[in-house]
């Protein structure tokens, strides 16, 4: 069984502040940190300042009767008060290298996450027959992040793409490529993206400025041009719906193009999520489509519940604390996105037994899903079917944004897709490789085109998911390629090079054999092995606050506290065998977490830089 000294301490103050408060310990926080000096000791507690107010105590005493009061099962080889009341912890190097030969096997150290049931995690969002752009690659990165962290822990996640591939809007990107007499077996996406601008376009009426004409008392010319419009735009209105009533009815031929559509679209967006190394397939996408056939019984179940009310002919669901109501039926007695929602609600949390169900899309959709939650939550879809509480979270993101701090454009104004992106980080990625390989020294040296090819492209891409997870969700942050793809300061590349160069020491330190001790003489090797018992609490804590900067920013400290133990201790050139054995195994574990770690964000640690 893998020991975790932080919570042997934790749960060891716990006791002590029990004892001295004469209270039930479990839910006492004794605030265990790193601590920020090292002169200080190893570790911090500092929940005597809270407790001795909270309890009317001196805190600097209460702490003094807690260290008197806790056994720490010979962890710790000091324990002092220091200030108002906070308490200095230093471990022995005995404690540090049991929990190190613990983490050395397969697992890293890392204990599972207590939850049972599986979680679903709402990413991507494709709309079909419209390019992937930027927007999408935040849903997407920070979505399948989340999945792989939780995945990590051994959860059973549910990567749901929500397509939008249902309703009027397809209907007339449809109607619009049969009419254009499009061989639907030859569709390729710019014939898609054509579609579907001009089927948008032609259906466009102008009611509001023919109100403005009117009042305006403009001419005879005007009316004609606005007339003219309106009938065209109702004209394309009229076929798009009698393209989807047929739809709906189950028109067979119909279905087969609309299919066709689809995989059009989804054959793009499957190649952008194999280049961005995300994991997205057939298997993970859930349409609008999935759910048609459910939303008429939602909204009676609603209204069973009498929970849904008539409103002018629409079915709404109110709530008590906000004047803004739900619409999830029209007067027409058509549907709409927060009904297919709902009925997606239900299938997450009430068929596939979700207790957790996470949305990751923009800080725009906030108040749609604040309704969500509360319809859900009315309903009784906040317990799973036997009887877990549920939890519902909407991750809210900002936007990429240019050198201009406005949302990324290209020159032209319109929205940058995302391949383009993706092949511009590639770009920059390859043309980096290619230039460090020039050197005689590097070992890319005598690589192929294709092998440098390949490197480039886990840099490139590793660049741009690191630079988006990195900084707190959200945050708008500027997307500035040159800084991404740097092999200095906290980037991605930083990071993969110093999983490579630990490869390299390995390789030429003829890996690691046998089991020998690990030995923590020199002040480097004892940070760096702290460093390295952290990895079980950082993981547990970053599912905890779905932070997935938190990791990152520990994966920084990590390359940092290896570096400095590189540069303090020799590794191959030491004359003692013990001690280069030791200081392999330290470099193995090391790197082996960087590459676990990289792992759960989604991003390739190469072997050669």
């Amino acid at each position: 069984m893998t020991i975790n000294i932080q919570t042997s301490i934790t749960q060891a103050l716990q006791k002590g502040f029990g004892a001295v408060l004469e209270t039930p310990w479990e839910s006492i926080d004794p605030v265990l940190k790193k601590s920020q000096n090292q002169e200080h000791g190893d570790f911090q507690a500092n929940g005597a300042m809270g407790l001795g107010k909270r309890n009317g105590q001196n805190p600097r005493e209460l702490a003094e009767k807690v260290i008197e009061h806790t056994d720490f099962d010979g962890l710790v080889e000091s324990s002092e008060v220091a200030g108002p009341g906070f308490i200095n912890i230093r471990l022995t190097n005995d404690a540090i290298v049991m929990q190190l030969e613990a983490m050395s096997g397969e697992c890293l150290g890392v204990t599972p996450d207590a939850g049972t049931h599986p979680v679903a995690i709402d990413l991507c969002g494709v709309n079909v027959a419209k390019q992937l752009h930027v927007g999408h690659l935040r849903a997407t990165i920070i979505g399948d992040t989340l999945a792989r962290l939780f995945e990590r822990l051994g959860r059973k996640v549910y990567r749901e793409n929500h397509l939008g591939d249902w309703g009027l809007p397809i209907a007339m990107v449809l109607e619009r490529l049969i009419s254009s007499g499009v061989d639907l077996d030859l569709l390729s996406l710019h014939d898609l993206n054509i579609a579907y601008k001009d089927s948008q376009l032609e259906a466009r009426d102008d009611f509001s400025g023919v109100r403005a004409a009117e009042n305006l008392q403009s001419g005879p010319h005007r009316f004609a041009e606005l007339e003219e419009q309106n009938t065209g735009a109702l004209e394309s209105q009229t076929k798009a719906k009698a393209v989807l009533n047929a739809l709906q009815r189950g028109d067979e031929s119909l279905h087969l193009q609309w299919e066709k559509l689809i995989d059009c679209t989804m054959r793009s967006v499957f190649a952008s999520m194999d280049l961005l190394h995300v994991k997205i397939g057939p298997e993970h996408s859930r349409g609008e489509s999935f759910y048609r056939d459910l939303l008429g019984s939602v909204v009676q179940e609603f209204k069973d519940s009498n929970l849904a009310v008539e409103d002018n002919g629409a079915m709404v669901v109110r709530f008590k604390n906000r004047e803004r109501p739900m619409l999830i039926q029209k007067s027409d007695g058509g549907y709409l996105y927060a009904t297919t929602d709902l009925a997606a609600m239900k299938f997450r949390t009430q068929t596939l037994c979700a207790d957790t169900v996470i949305y990751v899309v923009d800080a725009r959709q906030r108040d749609h899903f604040k309704d969500l939650f509360d319809a859900a939550k009315l309903i009784g879809w906040d317990k799973t079917p036997d009887g877990e509480p549920i939890e519902f979270v909407h991750i809210p993101f900002g936007s990429v944004l240019g050198e201009d701090k406005k949302p990324l454009k290209t020159r032209s104004g319109s929205s940058v897709t995302l391949q383009s992106l993706l092949e511009e980080a590639i770009e920059k990625g390859t043309a980096e490789v290619i230039k460090r390989a020039e050197d005689p020294k590097s070992p890319t040296h005598t690589m192929s085109k294709e092998e440098l090819a390949t490197i480039g492209r886990q840099i490139g891409i590793g660049a741009i998911k690191y630079a988006d997870l990195s900084s707190d969700l959200v945050r708008d942050y500027v997307f500035d390629m040159d800084r991404m793809v740097a092999f200095e300061g906290n980037t991605g590349p930083y990071i993969q090079y110093a999983s490579a160069r630990i490869s390299s020491l390995l390789r030429k330190g003829g890996g690691v054999t046998g089991v020998a001790p690990f030995i923590l003489q020199e002040p480097q090797e004892r940070l760096l092995a702290l460093q390295l018992l952290q990895y079980n609490n950082v993981l547990h804590d970053t599912v905890k606050h779905l932070e997935p900067h938190r990791l990152c920013t520990w994966l920084f400290e990590l390359t940092e506290t290896f570096s400095s133990f590189y540069q303090s201790c020799p590794v191959l050139k030491n004359e003692d065998p013990k001690i280069v054995s030791s200081r392999l195994r330290l470099a193995d574990v090391t790197g082996r977490i960087i590459m676990d770690g990289l792992q759960v964000l989604g991003i390739e640690a190469p072997e050669q830089m």
